[in-house]
């Protein structure tokens, strides 16, 4: 597997007791959206394949997952910190009557009209009045108005920034 094919939808935190669950931090639930089988999880700098055998939910954002064939704490104790992927060919459509959060957008890109490639969101800062997206160091209000185009599927987002707020 390429890495222009997936996208990076979080990470394998701890191991969760003794049958080889661990915890996955996700930042997009498109493989529970996507009924995926599998996720790719870089081990040593290799995209590898990890099939699901089942998983549940903590919360919005926290699942404890096992993948099939790995059955104690000691078989994924070297999953732990790994980054997890989804492929951009298993992505479902978008439901063009969806209703998104402000948090489904982490991890798309950010490109300006004029500036080009600004980066991909890190996190998306819902804690004040004006929404931001952290792009690096570098925040950006998620204002409405200056967005142009969402695409789904290939995870970018176009803007018309105002002149000079990238100079901030």
């Amino acid at each position: 597997m390429n890495e222009s094919e997936v996208y990076k939808i979080g990470q394998i935190g701890r191991t969760h007791g003794v049958k080889g669950e661990v915890t996955f931090s996700f930042t997009d639930d498109v493989w529970d959206r996507a009924e995926a089988e599998y996720l790719f999880i870089r081990v040593e700098g290799i995209l590898v394949p990890f099939f699901l055998e089942e998983y549940r939910f903590r919360s919005d954002t926290t699942a404890l997952v096992k993948f099939l064939d790995y059955d104690t704490a000691d078989d994924v104790q070297f999953l732990v910190g790994c980054e997890v992927f989804f492929p951009h060919a298993l992505t479902p459509e978008p439901d063009e009557n969806a209703e998104y959060t402000w948090r489904y957008f982490t991890g798309f890109t950010v490109l300006d009209e004029k500036a080009g490639l600004i980066g991909t969101i890190d996190y998306v800062d819902e804690t004040t009045q004006n929404i931001l997206f952290q792009i690096g160091k570098r925040l950006i209000p998620a204002a409405e108005e200056w967005i142009t185009d969402i695409n789904h599927k290939e995870r970018t987002i176009w803007m018309a920034l105002p002149e000079g707020l990238l100079e901030l």
